[in-house]
């Protein structure tokens, strides 16, 4: 941009520089909002490994301000498509964030509530041993969340595409999480209170592992227009 441009108020200079802006700055507040959906998974998963209840109760917190995001951003979206007309790329993008903006909402919500489960293990009395498959989607989903926010910085299509298989694996540990979680019960019955929270731990990071999948397919559909959500599902069975 010349000096001359650079002087000009914002309703003076040219559209399309007014738009690049617009959406640059669209791009750092998504990126933003995500980066703190994750701090707060992060937050309340080594609340949960610590029992630690302030952790647990901050975690909650700030989910107010996910929630103020969400309406902002989404707020802007819409702005955007009624007044800039955006095509191309620029329009998938804004419609991007409108889906993206969503999920990570949502991921503040699961984040949230895995505090809240914190809060009803720090009241049972003793807690056994942490399933082998909660502590490794405990390990997996912030891996996840931290590739996928990588692949949305670069707007990388094929590294996108590569996150996408991940659902399968966390629906494994899902399914091997309820198998331990009914084998400890019976086992040991008077830990079935704390087996059912630790279970209900398992489901909200398995939605997470579904949010993330979902991002990543729109991460596709940004960089290319290709909308991939349900490929596996509509390909023809082949044969043998």
């Amino acid at each position: 941009m010349s000096k001359q441009q650079d002087n000009l108020k914002p309703e003076q200079r040219p559209v399309a520089l007014t738009v690049d802006r617009e959406l640059a700055a669209l791009r750092r507040r998504i990126v933003k909002e995500a980066t703190t959906a994750v701090d707060m998974l992060e937050a309340a998963l080594r609340a949960l490994w610590m029992l630690d209840g302030a952790l647990a109760r901050e975690v909650r917190r700030g989910e107010k301000e996910v929630d103020r995001e969400e309406v902002a951003i989404e707020a802007e979206c819409l702005r955007l498509l009624t007044l800039r007309h955006p095509f191309g790329t620029d329009f998938r993008f804004i419609t991007f964030c409108l889906k993206v903006n969503a999920d990570i909402e949502r991921v503040a919500d699961h984040a949230a509530s895995i505090a809240k489960i914190t809060l009803k293990l720090t009241a049972v009395e003793q807690i056994p041993e942490w399933p082998r498959s909660l502590s490794e989607l405990g390990e997996r989903l912030p891996v996840l969340c931290h590739r996928l926010l990588r692949a949305v910085l670069d707007q990388d299509e094929q590294a996108a595409r590569a996150l996408v298989p991940a659902d399968k694996t966390i629906d494994e540990l899902d399914k091997q999480l309820f198998e331990e979680i009914r084998d400890l019960i019976e086992r040991r019955p008077n830990f079935a209170e704390a087996g059912l929270w630790m279970y209900r731990v398992g489901r909200e990071l398995e939605r997470v592992g579904d949010l993330m999948c979902n991002i990543a397919e729109d991460v596709v559909y940004w960089a290319t227009g290709e909308i991939i959500r349900h490929e596996k599902s509509t390909k023809p069975p082949t044969n043998g």
